[in-house]
């Protein structure tokens, strides 16, 4: 299955060796392995100035730009970490959080650090999966009359 390399100027470069997602292609579905981001602003590549929701909402911008840049977005997403400074911050990222996927939040998993590049209190990689649509397929037309029997 073939392999993509997604990247959008709507969400922060990749500050080390690595890209923003990497979209794998399948015959049945695309699903879309996105790197951690950081609260980083795309135009200027420094982190945000705020508290831990402010870094959320930045993180969240960020993730959505990364998955609309696949075609996706977060009703795809299946499974997310999370990666918190303190997680004293967990109140005001869940509440970001949640109001981006509504009544079905994916699976997670949340995580205190020491420290996150750059100074950002937050960062959040996400797993997405889309199933393709499946073609229709044309009907066949009937091979012969049916014999039915009357009586």
């Amino acid at each position: 299955m073939p392999f993509a390399t997604i990247a959008t100027d709507a969400a922060p470069r990749a500050i080390g060796p690595y890209c923003q997602a990497i979209l794998r292609e399948g015959p049945a579905e695309r699903t879309l392995h996105c790197a951690g981001q950081i609260a980083l602003d795309p135009a200027t590549q420094q982190i945000v100035e705020g508290d831990a929701r402010v870094h959320t909402e930045r993180v969240m911008a960020n993730l959505r730009a990364v998955l609309e840049a696949a075609g996706m977005g977060f009703a795809d997403v299946v499974k997310s970490t999370i990666f918190l400074v303190d997680l004293a911050d967990f109140a005001a990222m869940n509440e970001v959080y949640g109001a981006c996927f509504g009544d079905r939040p994916p699976p997670r998993s949340t995580v205190q650090v020491a420290a996150l590049p750059r100074g950002s209190r937050v960062e959040i990689e996400v797993l997405a999966v889309q199933e393709r649509r499946a073609a229709r397929r044309p009907r066949k037309a009937p091979r012969g009359r049916r014999r039915t029997s009357r009586r």
